[in-house]
């Protein structure tokens, strides 16, 4: 078939497919099929010479700049077998594409092409249901290094189009030496390209979203949001960010969202060389953003070439449709601040609209019961208002997607704080770390539990890998302190405690271990300074304010410590007061009949103060020896 003149096809149709050369789909009876990167490309380039062949060095040239190290061989084979393999075609009886030994390929099924419709007809037809999605106006984030330059190829197709220079797998950095595995990414912030600032908030849920699907992969770490999010707007160069968080590879990228598409650039890079190994561009309808999330999480699986579970294949292949409005909604959820009580029940309003748009989304209802566990751990609402909800939320999204794991990190949390069921936390804590072993949370919280069973070189070691997978978290320091409190190592917790306290002294919890390790430690005077600085900068949370009313009744202001004791009787009329914090005011008095009395209000609400705090709390030393104590032990079933 010869080429002709004049305007290029948009869309070309051969048996029962058809190729949307700018939009980048291949589609089968109007569904779309799972093409993208190399095969795609291969594709449109054996598309754009019908009947003639095209040899593999052309297909170096197009695919594998001249700059890059590549296995070329095995790229060019899988993407071949790939492409057959969407396309329900045979090497040994083609009916698309031919093999021709020693010299390339070619493309022998008929084509039928349909050129571009004028913007007027475009526009008319726009507003009917089969209408084709306006694509995106060509646009990339620049690199920021100039050496890194994103090359819009020319228009060699029949459409004008980005090809994404693309590079299938990293073989070698110099000469016949075998390449430097990938182990370890950091996906940075991506870069909004909208007009609208108000998509920063979408365009930073890509980016946490895409980190998330990223860490399902076992033998990949992946650095955590919170340690990359601190390069957002950072120009430094990529090597420098490759040793300040200790990985193999570095991806950046943009989104652009224009009305009902999005498109995503990604550029992955070889750290410790500056090397391009990936430069990928991803469009779909924003129903299918979920889709194109985990098509850029398999593209960058196969670069580096993780190992994958069937499962995690199987899942990143899926397509996943979600509701736009729930989506948009569930983004500005989890942009907000968790630590913060307004946010948080500003969070749940915006998935509760989530969900009603769109009952079938899954990590909605995953983010809201994390929005109730973080209300009810922090005490603004009671057990019986927080947690019942979420396990609630927890059951539906299980039930929608049984293998999502910070479904199951927070049922483990729940068996350990509210049901007092060991067995399951530690059951639920490890599938949740099977299904996502690079989640830095889950393997934070895990490292606490750990701590608290009285496993504390396990403990430490959890911390650790915390460190390699979130390395510039604020809270790392705090997490030290954390299992020191536990393992009641006071000395260590002085020492994590000034460490925390240089690195963020506006960070309440800094404060407050700092001073339990002084209190701890003999120093009681010098914990109240930290205890007040706590309260202060946590705006009156109850566990510094019953520490402090501790340090005082220790140091001889027992009226001090009634004055707090009295300011909760009259804060409990309008909201809730934890019964164990009121507990340990009681016992720092010497009241111990009232201690006991709080202690029992406690155990019958399931207060998730008193699992967590009840073995290592200094404040209540006065009580261990009273038989009432160990009775309770043993009512909850404690381990020992």
């Amino acid at each position: 078939m010869a080429r002709e003149n004049g305007p290029r096809p948009r869309i070309l149709r051969f048996a029962t497919l058809e190729v949307d050369l700018q939009a980048r789909e291949l589609r089968k009876n109007g569904l779309k099929l799972k093409l993208h990167g190399q095969p795609f490309e291969v594709l449109a380039m054996l598309l754009e010479r019908p009947g003639e062949v095209v040899n593999r060095e052309q297909l170096r040239e197009r695919l594998w700049p001249t700059d890059t190290f590549v296995d070329f061989d095995h790229g060019v084979n899988t993407a071949i077998n790939r492409l057959r393999e969407a396309l329900g075609d045979s090497a040994d009886n083609p009916r698309f594409i031919e093999t021709l030994p020693r010299r390339g390929y070619r493309f022998i099924a008929p084509i039928e092409s349909i050129p571009p419709v004028s913007a007027v007809t475009a526009a008319a037809s726009s507003a009917t249901p089969q209408a084709q999605p306006t694509p995106l106006p060509e646009a990339d984030v620049q690199p920021r290094h100039g050496k890194r330059l994103v090359w819009i190829l020319p228009a060699v197709l029949l459409f004008g189009v980005l090809v994404a220079a693309n590079v299938g797998r990293f073989q070698r950095l110099f000469g016949e030496q075998p390449r430097t595995p990938i182990q370890s990414i950091a996906v940075l912030p991506l870069v909004n390209l909208s007009a609208d600032p108000q998509q920063e908030h979408f365009t930073d849920g890509m980016t946490e979203e895409l980190i998330g699907e990223l860490s399902r992969i076992g033998s990949l770490r992946v650095i955590s949001r919170t340690s990359v999010m601190q390069y957002k707007g950072e120009k430094k160069p990529l090597p420098q960010i490759g040793r300040e968080l200790n990985v193999d590879a570095v991806m950046e990228g943009s989104v652009l969202r224009s009305g009902n598409r999005v498109r995503i650039v990604a550029h992955m890079i070889y750290a410790p060389t500056d090397q391009n190994l990936m430069t990928e561009t991803y469009e779909r309808d924003f129903g299918d953003v979920l889709t194109l999330q985990r098509e850029v999480a398999e593209s960058i699986a196969e670069r580096v070439r993780a190992k994958l579970t069937p499962e995690q294949q199987l899942r990143l292949e899926q397509a996943v449709e979600v509701n736009p409005e729930a989506y948009e909604a569930y983004l500005m959820a989890i942009s907000l601040d968790w630590s913060r009580q307004q946010q948080n029940k500003k969070a749940q309003s915006y998935l509760e609209k989530a969900i009603q748009k769109d009952p079938g989304f899954a990590p909605a209802y995953v983010e809201l019961a994390w929005r109730y566990l973080d209300l009810g751990q922090f005490r603004w609402l009671s057990p019986r208002e927080a947690y019942p909800p979420a396990k609630q939320a927890l059951r539906k999204a299980l039930e929608l997607d049984e293998k999502n794991c910070r479904a199951h990190f927070q049922l483990a949390w729940l068996a350990w704080r509210y049901d007092w069921d060991w067995p399951t936390a530690e059951t639920e804590f490890k599938h949740a770390l099977e299904l996502c072993p690079s989640d830095a949370r889950i393997h934070w919280e895990h490292a606490y539990y750990t701590a608290w069973s009285g496993r504390g070189a396990e403990a430490l070691a959890e911390i650790g890998k915390t460190r390699e997978l979130d390395p510039l978290m604020p809270f790392l320091l705090g997490g030290e302190a954390l299992i020191n409190y536990q393992l009641r190592n006071y000395t260590a917790m002085i020492d994590a405690g000034r460490r925390f306290v240089s690195s963020d002294a506006n960070y309440w919890v800094a404060h407050f271990f700092l001073g339990v390790g002084y209190e701890g430690s003999g120093r009681t005077r010098d914990s109240i300074p930290e205890y007040q600085k706590a309260i202060e900068l946590s705006e009156g949370d109850q566990d510094p304010t019953a520490a402090l009313a501790h340090a005082y009744a220790a140091t001889g202001g027992k009226e001090e410590a009634k004055k707090i004791l009295r300011e909760w009787q009259h804060q409990s009329e309008s909201s809730y007061v934890s019964p164990y914090m009121i507990a340990t005011v009681y016992a720092s008095l010497g009241e111990k009949d009232k201690a006991f009395a709080y202690l029992e209000k406690a155990y019958q609400e399931r207060s998730s103060d008193l699992p967590y705090f009840l073995k290592a709390d200094l404040r209540l030393d006065s009580l261990r020896s009273d038989p009432r104590f160990q009775d309770l032990l043993r009512r909850m079933n404690f381990p020992q």
